[in-house]
């Protein structure tokens, strides 16, 4: 306890500057905190008739959220078949758990997503099993930001790999088209490849050749974030010792065998901070295919707050939606966290 107690003193007032920032840390702690607890608890309404009584005690309207949560959380997906992207977000924060927490083979864990992929988009789409067909244009809110996501991750992952290894390899015209395709996307913003996939690629494909504007948003995040994650894996790959890759060689593997089971498996040990740092900006950027269309969570709470009788509450409806963020924001970064310190204490 008072080895405790004397390293929180030595990181808080261990020199002047650290004395004098905590003290101003303090100081605004104590000038802004109490009123932004009472605009968001004491003085909040949490529930009011119309947005007249909302506005009555001054404080936060969360009234507000209880009257377009459901808009806000599924978008313009139909009122009663909410039930379905429900189901589907709950099935997918259980694979994604179930695959967090190590305790599963990967068999078992590439079975399950298999299967459960299969689930989500039949609740999803429907059209089968007596469920009403709802096309992807409808689909939004957090079912479709978390979907993007999950979908951008597993799909940009092994991409990325195939592109770190490539840009290390030893083949002129593989290498040649591993870093002009990594540089490429990295060159350009999101949003242009997001309008690319969207509005280009169409004109391009025959009349009868037509691609889902969710696949088309999905396949240019799965490169932007490919791209990337490409060069996080070939900084992991970079610090693994050159003599793995002899003894491997010395051992009588092939390349595969020593990339995949010896070489892999080290560089992303190294590289599971910045791969986590990648994992959030992309659930973030999962925001930016608003502007392609799909309504996902923040756009969900745009269009929630366009009803003329609750537009003045926009700041409940973007904390709302930060809160959400942040939450699966913060399960990453612990996670990733906790990965690192396991497989620490493994070595």
């Amino acid at each position: 306890m008072n080895a405790a107690v004397s390293g929180l003193r030595y990181r808080l007032f261990g020199s002047i500057s650290n004395s004098l920032l905590t003290v101003a840390m303090l100081a605004a702690f104590v000038m802004l905190l109490p009123p932004l607890l009472r605009w968001a608890f004491f003085d909040a309404t949490w529930a009011a008739a119309s947005p007249d009584a909302c506005r009555a005690n001054g404080g936060a309207c969360w009234a507000f959220i209880h009257e377009k949560y459901r808009l806000i959380l599924f978008g313009r997906y139909p009122y009663e078949e909410q039930w379905r992207p429900l189901l589907a977000l709950a099935l997918a924060v259980v694979l994604v758990l179930a695959s967090c927490s190590l305790r599963f083979g990967w068999r078992m864990v590439l079975g399950g997503w298999l299967l459960g992929t299969a689930i989500i988009l039949l609740l999803m789409r429907g059209g089968t099993l007596g469920l009403a067909p709802v096309p992807t244009d409808l689909w939004g809110g957090l079912p479709l930001t978390v979907l993007l996501a999950i979908g951008g991750i597993v799909c940009a992952f092994p991409l990325a790999v195939l592109l770190a290894l490539g840009r290390r390899s030893r083949l002129p015209v593989v290498k040649s088209i591993c870093v002009a395709t990594i540089e490429m996307v990295r060159g350009v913003p999101l949003v242009s490849v997001l309008f690319m996939a969207s509005f280009m690629i169409p004109l391009f494909l025959p009349g009868r050749l037509q691609v889902d504007a969710l696949l088309r948003a999905l396949a240019a995040i799965t490169l932007f974030s490919a791209a990337y994650l490409a060069e996080a894996i070939r900084g992991g790959l970079q610090a693994v010792s050159p003599g793995q890759e002899q003894a491997a060689a010395a051992l009588g593997l092939t390349y595969w065998q020593t990339s995949l089971l010896v070489v892999l498996p080290q560089a992303l040990r190294h590289a599971i901070p910045a791969i986590a740092n990648l994992f959030i900006g992309l659930f973030k950027d999962t925001s930016l295919v608003g502007i392609v269309g799909l309504t996902d969570l923040l756009l969900a709470a745009k269009q929630a707050l366009a009803d003329p009788q609750w537009r003045t509450f926009i700041v409940e409806g973007y904390v709302f939606v930060a809160l959400i963020y942040a939450a699966f924001c913060f399960f990453i970064s612990r996670y990733s966290r906790a990965l690192e310190r396991r497989l620490r204490n493994e070595r």
